[in-house]
């Protein structure tokens, strides 16, 4: 490129554009390092022992999720209560007792439909 006088109006319009990319370029007002996180979710009022029952209602796209009691088993790492087995109410949330398990359900927007006798619950979604 040949060389370009910088008091010529050409050479100060050169300038000028040079100066501003240099200045664009290098800002120091930009962030250097920018760290892009998933917002914050909202953490249900789960008893911490009946999170991965609620986790695993609310990722499922069914309207209607039927698990065997050992399914449910299997997903909180322990037996329900004996009430669980011989009370409806319990997985209904009328049986009157302390039914702060029923949040895993109703956190996750369904309602539990025991069928003691088959040993299964359906957990259907809300409208």
């Amino acid at each position: 490129m040949p060389h370009v006088n910088l008091r010529s109006p050409v050479g100060r319009v050169i300038a000028t554009l040079a100066a501003r990319l240099r200045g664009y370029w290098h800002r120091v007002d930009s962030p250097v390092n920018v760290r892009i996180a998933p917002p914050a979710e909202a953490r249900p009022a789960v008893p911490a022992a009946y999170m991965p029952l609620y986790t695993y209602l609310d990722r499922r796209y069914a309207d209607t999720v039927v698990l065997t009691f050992g399914q449910i088993e299997d997903l909180l790492g322990f037996a329900p209560p004996p009430p669980a087995f011989a009370d409806a109410g319990w997985w209904t949330g009328t049986s009157g007792a302390n039914d702060r398990h029923t949040a895993a359900w109703t956190a996750a927007r369904r309602r539990a439909a025991p069928r003691l006798s088959a040993r299964v619950v359906a957990f259907e979604r809300l409208p």
